[in-house]
């Protein structure tokens, strides 16, 4: 089982604070996209884009299901908490969401290959906290927030991690 699993929106850290934690903690770390992606032989958004949305979506519940399953930090894709049989797994784990304004995501996104976020990144990011803020309550049992150095971060996680009992 898990030890923690990070939730929230692309471009939070997810994946950075996932690999910080599992160094300081001598387990593995996992990322979702990058289940997928070994799974289905392509990157996670080529794959959104050649099967679309519901294929990717089976895949990406197939990644959670191997990655809850090993000892370590889990970097979930941001919009696994969509499915429903996702948000139910997470929910029996230590989840945490980490979140911060909008326009520090945006800079966080420069570049970066995001299928769902399209041209207009503001726009993009508002429409999915709308979407998914409430998904990433239900499952999450703390708030953390994710602006500032990845130090500070870390720790903010580390912290509640250990606050809250699973």
């Amino acid at each position: 089982m898990a030890r923690l699993v990070l939730v929230g929106l692309p471009g939070v850290g997810k994946t950075t604070v996932a690999r910080a934690l599992a160094r300081e903690w001598g387990c593995g770390v996992f990322d979702t996209d990058d289940l997928l992606s070994q799974a289905v032989g392509r990157s996670a958004p080529e794959y959104l884009r050649q099967e679309g949305l519901v294929a990717f979506r089976n895949a990406e519940l197939a990644a959670l299901e191997v990655a809850l399953n090993a000892d370590g930090v889990v970097a979930t894709g941001g919009g696994v908490v969509t499915t429903s049989a996702a948000r139910e797994l997470l929910r029996a784990q230590m989840t945490l969401w980490l979140d911060c304004d909008d326009d520090v995501l945006k800079s966080r996104l420069g570049g970066v290959d995001r299928p769902l976020i399209g041209e207009d990144v503001g726009a993009a990011l508002a429409q999915l906290r709308r979407e998914r803020a409430t998904l990433y309550a239900e499952v999450a049992r703390v708030r953390i927030d994710a602006s500032g150095q990845l130090v500070d971060v870390t720790k903010r996680a580390r912290d509640a991690a250990s606050a809250v009992q699973p």
